[in-house]
C-alpha cells in the first residue's frame, strides 16, 4: 500500500478542486433542497397542533363575525384568534371523546386526561380525580362550523408546503447535474494525468507490466472513481446535510426526542468502518482479476494467430475462465456483504427506533397523559422516516464508495512511479558523432554490456552483429537514453548524453524496425505522426523519395488509403517503405535500422535496398544485422559476444581475420544455398530486447 485512505482522500480532494466553483454551487443547492423538503413536516406540525388539534383550545363568545363560528346563534372565537384590547365572553370548549365532538357552554380546568360521554355529561378522569361538564354532540356541520374559520391558515399553509417542494424539486435537479458535470470534469483531469504520466515512464517499466493492466487503470480504475464524485458525494454529502438538518429539526422540535434520537450517529459510523474492513479486501482482488481480465484479452487479441497455429483455443480459454471464476467468486461475497449490510438492516433499525418512540411517547398521548403532541409525533415520525431515507442512500453506496478509493489508489500507484522529467524547447541538429567509453550497463545485476568503446562520425554506417543477448539491442536502448549505464559514458558530439534532455537526444534520432509499427489513420498521418512542422508536400516526397510510390499507387486512395491497427492490411514491404518515409520526413541526424530487410521478399529487397540509401545519406546510421551480405558497405562493424566487442573493422578487414565473423558470413552464405534450411539461430534471430518504438522518438 503506497499511502492510506487520508491520504487517498486527500489527493482526491485536491483534484476536486479543479471544479470546485461547480462543486460548491452544487453543495448550495443541496443545502436549500433539503431546507425546503425539512420544512414540510414543521409545516404539517403547525397544520395539526394549531388547525386540526387546536380546535380543543378555549373559545369565548364575541359580537364579531369575522373569524368567528356560529353555534345557536351565537358566536364565537377562538383564544388566538383574539385581536388585543377584544372583549371576550363566556368561555366555552370542543372537545373529542372516542370519534365525536361535544360543545362544552362552561369553562373546562383540566382538558387532559381519559374522556368519557354519558347522558349528556362528559366525564375527564386524569389519575384517581375527575371532572364532569355538560356536554352536547356536534354534527358534522356544527363541527365544520368550528373549523371554518381555521380554513384560510390551512390554505396558507398548503400553498406554503407546495412551493417548498417546487424549490426542493428545482433544487435536487440542479444538484445533480451540477455534480455529473463537475465529476465529469475532475474524472477528464485524472485520466488525462495518468495518461501523461504513462507517457512519461521508462521503457523498462513496461517490460513488467501487461499493456492490459495499464489500459484497465486508464480507463476501468478512473471510471471507478466518478462514481465516487457522482453517486458517492451526492449521497455522502447530501445524507450529512440532511441528517444534521434533521437533528436541528428534532432540537427544535423537542429536545427529549432529539436526544434519544442520536444513538443513530456513532451506530453509522460503526457500521461503515466495519464494512469497509471486509470490503476493501474483497475490492482490491475484484479490481486486480478486472486488470488481468483485460491483460489477457489484449495480450489474447495480439497473439490469435499464434494461438490459433498451435492449437492454444483451449488453454486461452481455461486461463481466462479460471481467471473469470475467480473474479466472479469474488464479486459474490461483495453481493453477500451488500445483502446483509445495506437498506433491509436499515429499515429493520429505523421499524426498531419508531416502535421504541411511538410505545413511549404515543402510548402517553393517547392515555392522556401527553408527553408531546400529536402534531410533535407526526413531524417526529416524518423526520426520523426522512432521516433514514438518506442513511440507506449513503450505506448503499458504500460498495461504490470502498471501490472508488481501491480504483483510486490503483491509479495514484501509477502516477506515482518515478517519470522521466520533460523538458520542454529542443535543441539545434546535432551532426551525430557518437562515442561509447569504456561503457559497463546491466538490466538488472548481471552486466549485459562489459567494456564498450567504439566511435562512429558523422555520415558513417555502424553495423552490429552477434548472437541473440549478445547486446546489439542494449547499445541502442542506451543510445535511446530508454536505459543510462552504470559505468562509463556515452556523447554526441563530444557531450554527454546524460547532459542532455532525453526528449532533445530522440528528436534528432529517428528508427526503422523490423516490424514496422503503424498506427490507425492513413498512410500520409503515419508518415507525419501528425506533426504540424511536416508538411503533406513533405510527407509526399518522403513517400516517393524513398519509392513507396511503386507499391501504394495502386490503392484506392493512395496515400490517404486507410490504415488499420499495426498496418495489417498492408504487405510487409509496403509497412516498411512506410516506416522508412517516417523516418526521412522527420530528418534524424542518427537512424538506427533493425534489419530492415529481414521480412521482405527477394523481389521487394532490392525496392529497399535502394530505400536505405536514400534513408542513409547525410546520417549516422547505426545497422543491427542479421543478414551480414546488407552490411558489406558498412563503414564498421562491431561483432558482439556476450556483451563484449570481440572484433571491429570494415567488412574486407574482419574477413581477413578469420575470425568470430568470418565464420559467421561463411556459415550464411552456406545456408543461403540451401535454401536457408540451415539457419543458425545464433546469428539470425533478432535481439528480443529492442524496445517496440515509432520511427520518431
Amino acid at each position: 500500500m503506497i499511502e492510506n485512505n487520508t491520504g487517498i482522500a486527500k489527493r482526491l480532494f485536491r483534484y476536486a478542486l479543479t471544479a470546485k466553483g461547480t462543486f460548491i454551487a452544487a453543495l448550495i443547492m443541496l443545502a436549500i433542497g433539503v431546507a425546503a423538503e425539512l420544512a414540510g413536516p414543521f409545516i404539517a406540525k403547525n397544520m395539526i397542533d394549531n388547525h386540526v388539534l387546536g380546535i380543543e383550545r378555549p373559545f369565548y363568545e364575541t359580537s364579531t363575525t369575522e373569524g368567528s363560528a356560529e353555534y345557536e346563534g351565537n358566536y364565537y372565537k377562538r383564544t388566538d384568534h383574539f385581536s388585543e384590547g377584544e372583549t371576550r365572553g363566556q368561555e366555552v370548549r370542543i372537545l373529542q371523546s372516542g370519534s365525536h365532538f361535544y360543545f362544552i357552554p362552561e369553562r373546562v380546568e383540566r382538558a387532559e386526561g381519559e374522556r368519557s360521554y354519558q347522558n349528556g355529561q362528559i366525564t375527564i378522569a386524569y389519575g384517581s380525580m375527575s371532572d364532569v361538564y355538560p356536554a352536547v354532540p356536534l354534527t358534522a356541520s356544527e363541527l365544520f362550523g368550528f373549523y371554518e374559520p381555521e380554513l384560510p391558515g390551512i390554505y396558507k399553509l398548503v400553498g406554503l408546503f407546495l412551493i417548498a417542494m417546487l424549490v426542493s424539486m428545482i433544487a435536487v435537479f440542479s444538484r445533480t447535474y451540477w455534480l455529473q458535470s463537475a465529476a465529469n470534469r475532475v474524472i477528464q483531469r485524472l485520466r488525462t494525468d495518468v495518461y501523461a504520466h504513462i507517457q512519461r515512464l521508462p521503457v523498462n517499466f513496461f517490460d513488467n507490466l501487461p499493456a492490459g493492466k495499464v489500459v484497465s487503470r486508464v480507463t476501468n480504475d478512473t471510471e471507478a472513481v466518478k462514481d465516487l464524485f457522482v453517486a458517492v458525494l451526492s449521497n455522502f454529502a447530501s445524507g450529512i446535510v440532511y441528517i444534521t438538518g434533521v437533528y436541528i429539526a428534532l432540537f427544535l422540535l423537542d429536545v427529549r426526542l432529539a436526544l434519544i434520537s442520536l444513538f443513530i450517529i456513532p451506530m453509522l459510523i460503526v457500521w461503515i468502518v466495519l464494512y469497509r474492513k471486509f470490503a476493501t479486501k474483497y475490492n482490491v482482488i475484484i479490481r486486480s482479476r478486472l486488470s488481468e481480465i483485460n491483460a489477457i484479452i489484449n495480450e489474447s487479441i495480439q497473439g490469435m494467430p499464434i494461438i490459433r497455429i498451435f492449437r492454444r483455443q483451449k488453454t486461452t480459454q481455461e486461463e481466462f475462465e479460471n481467471l473469470n471464476n475467480d473474479y466472479m467468486a469474488h464479486q459474490n461475497k461483495m453481493l453477500n456483504l451488500n445483502s446483509l449490510t445495506t437498506h433491509n438492516l436499515v429499515n429493520v433499525l429505523r421499524n426498531i427506533a419508531l416502535v421504541v418512540i411511538l410505545w413511549y411517547f404515543g402510548s402517553a398521548s393517547l392515555t392522556g397523559t401527553s408527553l408531546v403532541s400529536i402534531g410533535v409525533l407526526y413531524a417526529y415520525v416524518d423526520l426520523m422516516g426522512r432521516m433514514f431515507q438518506p442513511i440507506t442512500g449513503m450505506v448503499n453506496q458504500l460498495a461504490a464508495l470502498d471501490s472508488s478509493v481501491v480504483s483510486a489508489k490503483r491509479a495514484f500507484e501509477l502516477m506515482d512511479e518515478t517519470g522521466e522529467p520533460v523538458t520542454d524547447g529542443s535543441m539545434p541538429r546535432y551532426k551525430g558523432h557518437v562515442e561509447f567509453k569504456d561503457v559497463y550497463f546491466a538490466y538488472k545485476k548481471d552486466d549485459v554490456l562489459k567494456n564498450i568503446s567504439f566511435q562512429a562520425s558523422p555520415g558513417q554506417t555502424v553495423a552490429l552483429v552477434g548472437h541473440t543477448g549478445s547486446g546489439k539491442s542494449s547499445i541502442i536502448n542506451l543510445l535511446f537514453r530508454f536505459y543510462d549505464p552504470q559505468k562509463g559514458s556515452i556523447s554526441i558530439d563530444g557531450r554527454p548524453v546524460t547532459e542532455i534532455p532525453k526528449q532533445w537526444i530522440r528528436q534528432h534520432m529517428g528508427i526503422v524496425l523490423q516490424d514496422p509499427y503503424l498506427f490507425t489513420g492513413t498512410i500520409a498521418s503515419n508518415v507525419s505522426l501528425g506533426d504540424p512542422r511536416i508538411t503533406r508536400e513533405e510527407v509526399n516526397k518522403a513517400l516517393n523519395d524513398v519509392g513507396a510510390d511503386r507499391l501504394l499507387n495502386h490503392l484506392p486512395q493512395g496515400f490517404d488509403e486507410p490504415v488499420l491497427e499495426k498496418g495489417s492490411t498492408l504487405s510487409a514491404g509496403q509497412r516498411q517503405l512506410i516506416s522508412f518515409a517516417r523516418a526521412l520526413a522527420f530528418n534524424p541526424a542518427i537512424l538506427i535500422l533493425d534489419e530492415a530487410t529481414a521480412n521482405i521478399d527477394t523481389e521487394t529487397e532490392a525496392l529497399i535496398q535502394d530505400a536505405l540509401e536514400v534513408l542513409k545519406k547525410g546520417r549516422t546510421t547505426f545497422i543491427i544485422a542479421h543478414r551480414l551480405s546488407t552490411i558489406r558497405n558498412a563503414d564498421q562493424i562491431l561483432v558482439l559476444h556476450r556483451g563484449e566487442i570481440v572484433e571491429q573493422g570494415s567488412h574486407d578487414e574482419l574477413m581477413e581475420q578469420h575470425g568470430r565473423y568470418f565464420n559467421m558470413y561463411q556459415l550464411q552464405q552456406g545456408s543461403s544455398v540451401k535454401a536457408n534450411g540451415g539457419k543458425d539461430s545464433e546469428t539470425l534471430t533478432a535481439d528480443s530486447r529492442i524496445p517496440q518504438v515509432s520511427a520518431k522518438i
